[in-house]
């Protein structure tokens, strides 16, 4: 069974930087296609990242200069680096698997993963 368990959100100020954890069981990271998922009020639920099991990384533009997203296959954990980040990037983040060929590996695919976190809250302040 496939288990998704996020940290290392919180309170920031504009223009500081995060990073959050995912800690994954049950699949390898490096076995499937993972994703960074935002669920917020002003721009509903998108991928701000992710990465194939080929280990390429794809983030939607206006995030890719300042969010860096990578794996370490040893801890079997997804990780998630965010940079000067602003009030927009408010929202919870929850990390997911897409466990289903029939999902595609893609920035709009990975929004109906078959597999999520609980997520962890990020609240940036101005």
């Amino acid at each position: 069974q496939v288990q998704l368990a996020e940290s290392g959100g919180g309170s920031v100020q504009a223009g500081g930087s995060l990073t959050l954890s995912c800690s994954v069981t049950g699949v390898g990271v490096d076995a499937d296609c993972l994703a960074w998922v935002r669920q917020s009020q002003q721009r509903g639920r998108e991928v701000v990242a992710l990465l194939t099991d080929r280990g390429n990384p794809y983030y939607p533009n206006y995030l890719k200069d300042r969010f860096a997203v990578s794996r370490d296959t040893a801890e079997n954990t997804l990780s998630l680096q965010m940079n000067d980040l602003n009030p927009e990037d408010t929202g919870l983040y929850y990390c997911a698997v897409r466990g289903s060929r029939l999902v595609p590996c893609s920035l709009s695919g990975l929004t109906n993963a078959r597999f999520r976190g609980r997520g962890t809250q990020i609240t940036v302040s101005s």
